[in-house]
């Protein structure tokens, strides 16, 4: 189980989403910034949480697609993904207009629910019954906004500026590292994928 919740932390990327909400984060007052995050968390919560629990109905009953061939093709997805954090890094992207329900949503889609965190969301739901696999996710969920929480406030106490712009040079660093991490879960998910489908 624990496996499960650290690989599915991996694909919401708390450190990333840090650095993609930058924007929201300095632009609206600490309890609207607040707010904006744990609306984007439920919204995505709610997402995996369906694909979780009519995740395989969906794929196999209704739209007639072999599972493995998603897991093939979000496996492409994010080898993709993590080779373009690599090389060129991702920067938020997210507008400040509308309501605090709207920026939420421009957080929770793409920044928080993508295709290789909703195949993940996908296989735990086929791994592990309900509610098991709702718990799984919402612990996760919960995780990653607390992550993302204490780095803001750690950012905010940093009295320079100096100091805050190091800091997020070195998350900038990591996120090319996490980048790593990501084409290589999605490379798994290719082999994974052609295994299932022609040697099992």
């Amino acid at each position: 189980m624990f496996s499960y919740v650290l690989a599915f932390l991996v694909m919401l990327n708390p450190f990333a989403l840090f650095v993609y909400v930058k924007n929201v984060r300095e632009e609206l007052p600490d309890g609207d910034y607040y707010r904006v995050l744990i609306k984007a968390c439920i919204q995505s919560f709610v997402i995996y949480a369906i694909f979780a629990v009519t995740g395989g109905l969906l794929f196999t009953h209704i739209f007639r697609i072999n599972f493995e061939s998603f897991r093939i093709f979000g496996g492409i997805v994010l080898f993709s993904l993590g080779l373009i954090i690599i090389i060129q890094g991702r920067r938020s992207v997210i507008t400040l207009k509308g309501t605090l329900d709207d920026i939420a949503s421009e957080v929770a889609i793409p920044f928080i629910v993508g295709p290789g965190s909703i195949t993940v969301s996908i296989i735990i739901g086929k791994d592990f019954p309900t509610p098991f696999d709702i718990g799984i996710i919402a612990l996760a969920m919960i995780i990653n906004f607390y992550i993302v929480y204490i780095m803001s406030v750690m950012r905010k106490r940093l009295l320079h500026d100096g100091a805050r712009k190091n800091f997020d040079k070195k998350l900038g660093l990591y996120l090319r590292l996490n980048g790593f991490f990501i084409g290589s879960i999605g490379i798994n998910m290719v082999v994974t994928g052609i295994n299932n489908l022609y040697f099992l």
